[in-house]
């Protein structure tokens, strides 16, 4: 993937110096909030983005230190000021009570021009974690799904910087048909076990970039969904987690495709997958095309480079049916590092629609760095460059 010189200097300019342009600063102690982790702050940080909203000037709105208790809020676009920047000194903490946010914890609606930079979001998820789980006494009540912590829907140009995200009851951070984003130097952290926490969700989205993050979570580090085109991964640690996964693709009939996705000087640390593409075992039109996974090192993951569509959770919907998600043109290119389990490559692709155009070249995985690694190949296509260990089966 190319972006155009004027595109990386007006982003490294942008992300170098965020409040530069900033002529009104809002202070959200100044509308009423009040950092002590207690009172109810929503409100003023409610009036605080009016304020900057309705502004003619580029805003800045910025949030000392302290703990700011904030339940759910939508905060919408249609904003009359070209650029609002959310300075965050402090951090954000939700309820305790995990009923209280609905779907979404801090959500922007149709915005443009907003940067969040710096701070720390604590969205106290480990109470719902334990409802969700298996053996938790609460396990006979419903559960709710739980709020993602961040997202930007219907929106473009927009920077998140610095930010530490913790203890999501769902998805940390969510991008959602969106143009021109920029994520970089993000922490999420959540246990190994948490359910659906997501640490990056990309779908119906294009030129997304990715930089400098580390994401600690329950599920995927980073998961790419339909309508993903023009995405950037680089520099980011996983683990746990379940890999940078695209997909699952497929549960719906007509579904956009996936393409052009670049992740490249990626680190995974005992993770549960590291470069995997999914799909449901059912007919769709969805595809994945042009991936490029470059650079990455594996440290005892379980799949280090996985292809899966013959996803069928609980076998319902999807049994004796094949995925009609076509996979092309998709290259793995200086791969090392430890595999966690004897199969370090596995392409289990549909019976109906092949994967075309697998690359493997200057691949370099061991098993528990002793013995033997194995390969598994099923309807793939492709062809191999340079060392490839385990020996290839395309």
């Amino acid at each position: 993937m190319k972006f155009s010189i004027l595109y990386i200097l007006v982003l490294f300019v942008s992300l170098s110096n965020p409040s530069s342009a900033s002529d009104t600063t809002f202070n959200v102690l100044s509308f009423g909030a009040i950092g002590n982790g207690v009172t109810n702050s929503t409100q003023a940080f409610l009036d605080a983005w009016s304020a900057a909203c309705g502004s003619a000037s580029s805003t800045l709105i910025y949030v000392p230190k302290g703990r700011y208790l904030l339940g759910s809020m939508i905060l919408n676009g249609g904003c009359k000021s070209p650029g609002i920047t959310i300075m965050i000194d402090g951090t954000l903490v939700a309820p305790v009570d995990y009923h209280a946010l609905g779907s979404y914890w801090l959500s922007f609606l149709g915005v443009s021009g907003v940067s969040i930079i710096g701070g720390a979001l604590d969205a106290k998820g480990s109470a719902l974690w334990a409802c969700k789980a298996p053996a938790s006494m609460e396990s006979h009540n419903p559960c709710p799904d739980g709020a993602t912590s961040l997202s930007f829907t219907n929106s473009n140009n927009i920077t998140i910087k610095g930010l530490m995200s913790l203890n999501s009851q769902l998805y940390h951070i969510v991008i959602n048909s969106c143009q021109n984003v920029a994520v970089e130097g993000v922490t999420t952290i959540a246990a190994g076990d948490s359910p659906n926490t997501d640490g990056i969700h990309v779908q119906l989205s294009s030129y997304v970039q990715i930089t400098n993050c580390i994401i600690k979570t329950g599920d995927d580090c980073i998961s790419i969904g339909p309508g993903t085109e023009n995405l950037w991964i680089e520099h980011v640690i996983c683990g746990p987690g379940h890999g940078i996964s695209i997909g699952s693709l497929g549960k719906d009939l007509k579904e956009r495709g996936v393409k052009n996705v670049t992740a490249k000087q990626t680190i995974f640390v005992g993770s549960q997958n590291g470069l995997r593409i999914k799909s449901w075992a059912r007919p769709s039109s969805g595809f994945v095309q042009g991936i490029r996974f470059l650079g990455a090192i594996m440290k005892d993951v379980q799949n280090p480079i996985l292809i899966d569509q013959n996803y069928c959770p609980h076998n319902i919907s999807c049994p004796e049916q094949a995925s009609g998600v076509r996979i092309s043109d998709v290259l793995y290119q200086g791969i090392r590092g430890t595999s966690a389990t004897p199969v370090a490559i596995k392409f289990d692709c549909s019976v109906k629609n092949p994967c075309m155009g697998i690359r493997l070249q200057n691949v370099d995985l061991a098993y528990l760095q002793t013995e033997m690694t194995q390969s598994f190949c099923a309807n793939a296509v492709g062809k191999v460059l340079g060392l490839i260990r385990p020996n290839s089966c395309l």
